[in-house]
């Protein structure tokens, strides 16, 4: 079965899944330069039949197309709140006709919802039909059929926990295929973590950036500290709020909703009122909701002592690597997942999957975290030259003149981190690399950069160091590298891990090899490589056109200004002129 699924709105995608295996899953904000969180409102049918064509397919080859919930909303179309028939887009058919499509609802669930059931639209007129899934149904689905569970045909409890909603806990019964719904664990929004911080200096005046504060808040709360008197009253605040939820019997999502936002409103007036500095209130925060995380799993964990031991993280807060590390390392799981593109960049991926584990035998899902965008062809620049450049060329670059130099190669890993394939690589040991790249990429210079480094070398570099290819976990750069390795230990002392074995990313491995021989040091910096604002470079072009660096390699060759002259032969990489 030929499977395609679509997200339409916030981070919108493409994904194919052929007879259990990922074909390809396109986010828009990594085509042409488009902007983070790129849409695919007003699809275009044609443009749809160009990407399949792209990797193979053609249109009438696909079996199912399935388009995740959620899009816009119209109040007052709705019958009630959240009501489906009130969730739609508009699209362009095949002759460039436009007409009104619509689909199934967000996801606040309430307790005998079936999170796997699906709605069906058929446009004859417009030679269109679908089946739609609940948003949060891609969620559970995307991050159950990546998982090793998924390949084990072992159970497990998914946590969802998005920018929109409460986080809701499930169980995947892989015998039978039931997902039965635990229901939330707590009534806060994943999204309080920023709107918390919005009352405060320097996150006051982000008007619409409010899907990229919460990782600058995670970085940022490093230069403050827990309150232990302040942590205490946000603590019997909540739990005063929670047993009044309980008592009343609120279910009704408006009214919690209110709660939740009024929950936030106290704890402002409180540090209002008690002059905490904003940096400590948001440390303070940060750890009074990981700490309430804890207990509630702890509560819910316990309660169910006969379910198998997994656990899946899955929507924007599983971004959070503090989060994920404290759960990893409670002790109260046998093993945890979070697949790289825990938020909506992985929807597309879970509508197709919900689409598949429901219609066809297979459970888990056959994946490559580069399934993104191939590269765009490269036209001759009359500013630059390119030359052949092998792996121990580039170490050798990177090494000497502690240039940055961007890396693009094969094809764009999925989900918002950039993991070798779209990066910028730099050496590490400088203890201003981290001040040249925030200044290049044009971020605050609290943000951390994270080191790329071999998977066998991390345990006597990193605390755990354990492997972790997909940035999700945080770990202690330990205390014998701190000052060898600048560059990507953050304020508080942690780095944001990416382990690389010789077969998940061969190139990347290699040069980690060649650059390990000449420092002693089997890592660099990683960070990725876009404009700010915008998804990763899809060619060449759009890196020169950027103008922030001197080189540029990609599949095997490197790319220069005229004015940088490069000779490998003898060792030479003289940059006439910063561009930054």
């Amino acid at each position: 079965m030929i499977i395609c699924g679509l997200k339409l709105t916030h981070d919108g995608a493409i994904a194919l899944i052929d007879n259990g295996k990922l074909v390809f899953s396109y986010e828009m904000e990594k085509l042409n330069n488009s902007a983070r969180f790129s849409d695919l409102l007003d699809l275009d049918l044609r443009f749809l039949s160009s990407v399949l064509e792209e990797n193979g397919y053609k249109i009438e080859d696909v079996d199912k197309f399935v388009i995740d919930g959620w899009g816009e909303y119209d109040e007052e179309k709705a019958g009630k709140e959240n009501d489906a028939s009130a969730f739609f887009t508009k699209i362009n058919d095949t002759l460039g006709n436009q007409f009104e499509i619509e689909f199934g609802k967000y996801g606040m669930l309430v307790k005998d919802e079936n999170v796997l059931e699906e709605q069906s639209f058929t446009y004859p007129k417009n030679n269109f039909s679908y089946n739609s899934y609940l948003h949060i149904s891609g969620h559970l689905m995307g991050a159950y059929c990546t998982s090793p569970f998924a390949s084990k045909q072992e159970s497990s409890f998914v946590l969802v926990w998005d920018g929109g909603m409460f986080p809701q806990c499930f169980y995947f019964n892989a015998d039978t295929k039931i997902v039965d719904n635990l229901g939330p664990i707590f009534h806060i929004k994943g999204d309080s973590y920023a709107s918390f911080a919005s009352n405060y200096n320097p996150f006051t005046n982000f008007e619409g950036e409010g899907l990229s504060i919460a990782g600058k808040v995670m970085a940022y709360i490093a230069m403050g500290k827990c309150i232990p008197e302040v942590l205490t009253f946000f603590k019997e605040t909540f739990h005063r709020n929670e047993g009044d939820i309980l008592k009343d019997n609120i279910t009704d999502l408006s009214t919690l909703i209110k709660r939740s936002t009024n929950l936030l409103k106290e704890f402002v007036i409180y540090g209002e009122i008690n002059d905490v500095k904003p940096v400590d209130l948001m440390a303070t925060y940060h750890v009074f909701l990981q700490d309430v995380l804890l207990i509630k799993l702890k509560g819910l964990v316990d309660r169910y002592p006969m379910q198998k031991k997994n656990i899946c993280m899955v929507g924007g807060c599983a971004l959070n690597i503090k989060w994920n590390s404290a759960i990893r390392n409670s002790g109260m799981f046998e093993d945890v997942w979070v697949p790289p593109f825990p938020n909506d960049s992985g929807s597309a991926i879970g509508a197709a999957c919900s689409e598949m584990v429901r219609h066809t035998d297979s459970l888990a899902l056959d994946w490559d975290v580069y399934s993104g965008p191939f590269l765009n062809e490269f036209q001759e620049n009359d500013s630059w030259t390119n030359i052949d450049c092998s792996i121990p060329d580039l170490a050798k670059i990177i090494h000497d003149f502690n240039e940055p130099i961007i890396f693009l190669n094969g094809r764009a890993e999925l989900g918002p981190r950039a993991l070798g394939n779209r990066s910028i690589l730099s050496a590490p040991v400088s203890t201003t690399m981290k001040g040249v790249l925030n200044k290049i990429k044009g971020r605050e210079d609290y943000r951390p950069v994270a080191p790329i480094c071999m998977v066998e070398d991390a345990p006597a570099i990193f605390n755990p160091g354990t492997p972790d290819p997909y940035m999700l976990y945080d770990h202690k750069v330990r205390e014998e590298w701190i000052d060898k390795i600048p560059a990507i230990t953050h304020l508080d002392g942690t780095a944001r891990l990416q382990t690389v074995s010789a077969d998940s990313n061969p190139e990347v491995y290699t040069l980690l090899q060649e650059y390990k021989k000449l420092s002693g040091v089997p890592l660099l910096c990683n960070t990725s490589a876009n404009h700010s604002g915008k998804g990763f470079f899809p060619d060449v072009q759009s890196v020169i056109d950027w103008g922030k660096v001197n080189a540029i390699w990609s599949n095997g060759k490197i790319h220069v200004k005229k004015e940088t002259k490069i000779h490998l032969e003898s060792g030479l990489f003289k940059v006439v002129e910063r561009s930054y």
